[in-house]
């Protein structure tokens, strides 16, 4: 039986996946490693234009000075243009508080991006093949990841490309022998330093003895992930349009879904809330109302019905800088019988011989009492606002306009009845409030 080669192998692959078009100028991440030399080989072995790219991230002492110099002899004997960077990769790893595997990862991938426009280049080839990809769904098993994580790696993600997804380590060898092309060993990959190479020399030698063609295996079961990524992400979509408002999550809507703990989690994870959050507010479900939930950017209150979800920096959660979201205009005049009071609630008609000190807006406080436009008794504001149903948000925004010590006006509701035209009523203050339009 003819087995295709690798050339054939991974043409196929990059026409199936629509990876790049053959006039299109490719960066090559040229390590020196087997992979990447492999990568460059067979790209240029398909007549496409490349250019390489090198990091030396000066973490290995000599053997990081052998491998550019490798690099720099097979570009030269190729004849194709290599790039190469340095990076003080400790140094850049202790500043940002990370660890070394991770700065290296960015500032790789940042120069890549650079070099790419520098360049005028349409896509960064990197060596990631079917192996990587089981070691992946495996490394991020282990550390419970969702199933976005459990795909394995991506041909195509933005301007990066992975070429040789399409083959597994040992065909790789087995062409770099056929056309007698050398190439370096990284000493860190054969030490059992990384939970990467703990797999990659432990686990998945241990699972072939289970089943011989287990990296295979677990490169289709990535792949039929991927698919069932599509469909739960549509559901998802489904979902959300189900169960949200302008203001959060209806609770009883999404109490009624298949899975509501993973719904809430899909919606509220974007806003920074992590996996134990999302637990402990979906508990909270069902308790009573008063439940607040932080993460960096947004909070995440329990109301009656709904879980209502703001930004960190709006009103309710910074008060005391807060601008009120409307204007008041006031006007004085006289007053006679013939004056009919306007029945809308944003218009506020006060007796202006009652008014003995100027008045200051602020947001209502715990422990506010007012009476009641109609009503000799006096009631707590926080009383006035349950009855009106207001939800917690609500409340919080909730703006007073005092005189002196006392309320005359609850914005938006109602008047105090201690400022009330009456029959001894000469002159009125009318009072109108109109929400702001965006002032900026």
């Amino acid at each position: 039986m003819h087995t295709m080669t690798p050339s054939r192998k991974v043409a196929g692959y990059i026409s199936r996946e629509q990876l790049f078009g053959q006039q299109d100028r490719l960066i090559v991440a040229l390590s020196g490693g087997a992979d990447s030399v492999a990568l460059l080989r067979l790209l240029l072995q398909l007549g496409y234009l490349c250019e390489a790219a090198h990091c030396n991230f000066h973490l290995r002492g000599e053997e990081s000075d052998r491998d550019e110099a490798f690099v720099g002899e097979l570009c030269n004997r190729l004849g194709v243009a290599l790039h190469i960077r340095h990076f003080d990769t400790a140094q850049e790893a202790a500043r940002l508080h990370i660890s070394v595997e991770m700065a290296a990862r960015q500032l790789r991938y940042d120069w890549f991006h650079t070099l790419l426009h520098e360049r005028n280049a349409d896509a960064i080839a990197v060596a990631h093949h079917r192996d990587d990809s089981a070691e992946t769904l495996l490394l991020n098993l282990i550390r419970g990841a969702g199933l976005k994580g459990l795909t394995g790696i991506r041909p195509k993600n933005g301007c990066i490309v992975r070429p040789l997804l399409c083959l597994d380590r040992r065909e790789i060898l087995d062409y770099l022998r056929h056309i007698r092309q050398p190439y370096v060993t990284d000493s860190t990959n054969l030490q059992d330093q990384y939970v990467r190479n703990k797999i990659r020399l432990d686990l998945l030698p241990l699972m072939e003895t289970v089943n011989p063609s287990v990296r295979e295996t677990l490169a289709q079961t990535a792949d039929r992930l991927e698919d069932a990524l599509l469909i739960y992400k549509e559901a998802v979509e489904a979902a959300k349009l189900r169960i949200s408002t302008p203001q959060g999550i209806r609770i009883d809507a999404l109490l009624k879904e298949t899975a509501p703990r993973t719904i809430l989690f899909e919606l509220i994870h974007p806003l920074g809330f992590n996996t134990a959050q999302t637990d402990d507010i979906f508990t909270a479900l069902t308790a009573l109302p008063g439940r607040v939930f932080r993460s960096t950017d947004y909070r995440l209150v329990k109301d009656r019905d709904m879980l209502l979800i703001s930004p960190c920096n709006q009103p309710a959660d910074a008060a005391h800088t807060l601008q009120p979201p409307f204007k008041l205009y006031m006007e004085r005049q006289p007053y006679t019988p013939a004056f009919v009071i306007p029945r809308n609630s944003d218009t506020a008609c006060l007796d202006a011989g009652k008014l003995t000190a100027p008045l200051q807006l602020r947001l209502w406080q715990h422990g506010d009492v007012f009476v009641p436009f109609g009503m000799t008794g006096k009631k707590k504001v926080s009383d006035y606002l349950t009855d009106r149903k207001f939800s917690l948000l609500q409340k919080e925004q909730q703006w007073v306009l005092c005189c002196g010590t006392q309320i005359a006006w609850l914005v938006g509701e109602r008047i105090d009845n201690r400022f009330r035209i009456d029959e001894n009523t000469r002159e009125i203050v009318i009072i109108n409030k109109e929400n702001r339009v965006n002032d900026d």
